[in-house]
């Protein structure tokens, strides 16, 4: 009986897929993939610059999609969101998951950040290597879906903005809490 139930429901539910004429395909012509690399070197250990570069980063990440987010932060664990909460009610969005942390080595996180709302699979690496003057921090991003040439071209900028405009001096002026 459960089975005749099962066969009559998905019949029902194939036979409104065909009447639904409101549906249609698009073909996107802007989709394609690409990769940005990106370093910057930082006056502090590894370890520092992973901290400094995780948890609260409202002090140097100026990029959100409130005005004036109540919490901007990078929870470094395996699960863990970048993520924006634009108010007390917990109103915001998730930029990010963290899929990989190891503290002083390396955080990867999968999301699309500041294109959320396309299709598209964006993966975000940042590698830390100590040096004689700190810490070189490498950024890899790959991104690959609903996107063309010239909107990776923004997309490589804001991540130079990021690291060189707003990460370095911040460090480098000691901004950030020790």
């Amino acid at each position: 009986m459960i089975k005749k139930i099962n066969l009559f429901l998905l019949a029902l539910l194939l036979v409104g897929f065909q009447l639904n004429t409101q549906a249609e395909v698009i073909h996107l012509e802007d989709t394609g993939t690409f990769i940005i690399r990106n370093v910057v070197t930082l006056p502090v250990s590894p370890e520092q610059a992973y901290d400094i570069m995780t948890g609260d980063i409202s002090g140097w990440w100026d990029h959100s999609m409130s005005a004036d987010p109540k919490v901007l932060m990078i929870e470094a664990k395996p699960g863990g969101h970048f993520i924006e909460l634009f108010d007390d009610s917990g109103d915001g969005v998730i930029h990010a998951t963290v899929i990989y942390a190891h503290r002083g080595k390396m955080l990867r996180f999968d999301g699309p950040l500041g294109l959320s709302g396309r299709a598209l699979d964006f993966v975000t690496t940042w590698t830390y290597e100590a040096t004689e003057n700190g810490c070189l921090v490498k950024l890899e991003a790959h991104c690959d879906g609903e996107i063309n040439a010239e909107f990776a071209q923004v997309v490589d900028s804001v991540w130079n903005h990021f690291f060189h405009e707003q990460l370095k001096p911040y460090v480098q002026e000691g901004k950030y809490k020790k």
